[in-house]
């Protein structure tokens, strides 16, 4: 099914994105709307709170009616322009009408738990978004768990010396689960920017960003929709079969945090030396006293110095 605001801007080809998904999620519905303050928020309101019988009226968000307690059906939303978008642990997730692609995938899915998951999503957007090699100096890391960074393609042979790749961010995936009648539902938001941010941002909003055209500069939103909706189906369905095995190599070729100098939030580990994943996609950071495990859910991870005492012990 597909529906579609009167108020949108852009072509979107959800026809053509419903032809490409439904086959392999059954009674897929495709919708547009101009305007949503986060679609990730909107998927899950609507899997909590519609109830049998119950008449929700339609308006610039284009909310369906008459939805059941229970529906399974997996639904597409993309909004032209979020104006409450949300990162992990609360962060806010800026955009510009235009500037950026914000949607979110709400489907059932019976493994999405840990942050294996967001990586395996991350290798998948990386993937389809990567140009050719000799298209570009740029290539396309993952900052674990979510985000998903700009860095120049010979960044690992490039390091600063303060344990910089020197990256930007490029866009982020945030995953929230529910559960609602004896099925877990899985929804899964994407924010990437396509265009430069315009120019009434701020410049410190503006620092630290890259964008998509900096890959392609004929980017647009609904053509990256286009090229990374299926390999990000894909990605999650492979997940829910294989866990993050099958995404773990491809994830380590990108890991711009490996073996790197990062500070966390988490108790007793304020400082070390990123050491990979492991096989549930849980980060490991090293310190003096050994490898420490570190949960997504939780703590928020940054590349940094580390005290110099600190790293010649890590060496």
């Amino acid at each position: 099914m597909l529906k579609v605001s009167r108020l949108h801007q852009l072509h979107w080809g959800a026809g053509a994105l419903w032809a490409q998904l439904e086959p392999l999620l059954p009674g897929l519905t495709v919708e547009v709307v101009a305007r949503c303050g986060s679609t990730n928020t909107e998927l899950l309101e609507r899997l909590r709170s519609t109830a049998p019988g119950r008449n929700i009226d339609s308006g610039q968000d284009a909310r369906p009616s008459g939805r059941r307690l229970v529906d399974s059906t997996p639904r597409l939303l993309i909004a032209e322009h979020q104006t409450s978008g949300r990162g992990r642990m609360g962060r806010v997730w800026r955009s510009s009408p235009g500037a950026s692609l914000t949607f979110s995938l709400a489907l059932p899915l019976a493994s999405a738990h840990g942050s294996g998951l967001s990586l395996a999503v991350g290798v998948a957007l990386a993937q389809a978004l990567q140009p050719s090699p000799s298209a570009s100096k740029l290539t396309i890391g993952l900052k674990w768990p979510n985000d998903l960074w700009l860095v120049h393609s010979d960044w690992r042979s490039t390091l600063t010396s303060h344990g910089s790749v020197g990256g930007r961010k490029l866009g982020g995936v945030l995953i929230e689960t529910l559960a609602v009648g004896g099925q877990r539902f899985a929804v899964v938001g994407i924010g990437l920017n396509v265009t430069p941010l315009p120019g009434r941002m701020t410049a410190e909003l503006r620092q630290g960003v890259a964008c998509l055209q900096e890959l392609d500069p004929d980017a647009n939103g609904p053509a990256v929709l286009g090229r990374i909706a299926l390999p990000v189906l894909q990605a999650l369905q492979s997940f829910e079969r294989d866990g993050f095995s099958a995404f773990a190599p491809d994830y380590a070729a990108r890991d711009v945090l490996l073996d790197q100098k990062v500070t966390t939030t988490q108790a007793g580990v304020p400082h070390g030396i990123a050491r990979g994943v492991t096989a549930p996609g849980t980060l490991l950071v090293e310190t003096t006293d050994g490898l420490h495990a570190i949960n997504s859910g939780d703590v928020s991870v940054r590349l940094d110095t580390v005290p110099d005492a600190t790293a010649a012990m890590l060496r």
